[in-house]
């Protein structure tokens, strides 16, 4: 079970995890060694609310497929286990980030001193910029 909040928990079972040879160099075990995690979650097919389903599809992520199936592939590290771990914090960190709501922004006035306040500085900075200027005789 993955869980990403109190609230949220993926069963293991709907996540596809397949084992694959990692790219890059490496040498020997690179060659011989499939180190590398090939994870794959089907967005639609999940257990998660509808409301995060539908964040999830909309997000502008080239991690998520056009049918709706996030594919993660982690080969940073050279064993299995810490790839799997590696994947699994990734898929958490995606979805983690489409149940943070942002608070709606209010536009809102300058207050009247802040306007002179800002007023009298940049009125401050010409007349100190006059000052260095060349003496007209």
């Amino acid at each position: 079970m993955l869980e990403i909040s109190n609230h949220i928990v993926i069963p293991e079972n709907e996540i596809e995890i397949s084992a694959i040879r990692a790219q890059g160099a490496g040498g020997q075990n690179v060659n011989k060694v499939s180190s590398a995690i090939h994870l794959r979650f089907d967005i639609k097919a999940s257990s998660l609310p509808e409301f995060y389903k539908q964040r999830l599809l909309n997000l502008r992520d080239k991690r998520i497929t056009k049918e709706g199936v996030i594919v993660i592939k982690a080969q940073k590290y050279r064993t299995q286990e810490k790839n799997r771990d590696d994947s699994f914090e990734r898929l958490k960190e995606i979805i983690k980030q489409v149940t943070v709501v942002q608070k709606v922004r209010r536009a809102t006035k300058p207050t009247r001193g802040s306007q002179k306040r800002r007023m009298d500085s940049k009125t401050k900075h010409s007349k100190t910029k006059a000052l260095r200027s060349k003496v007209l005789e």
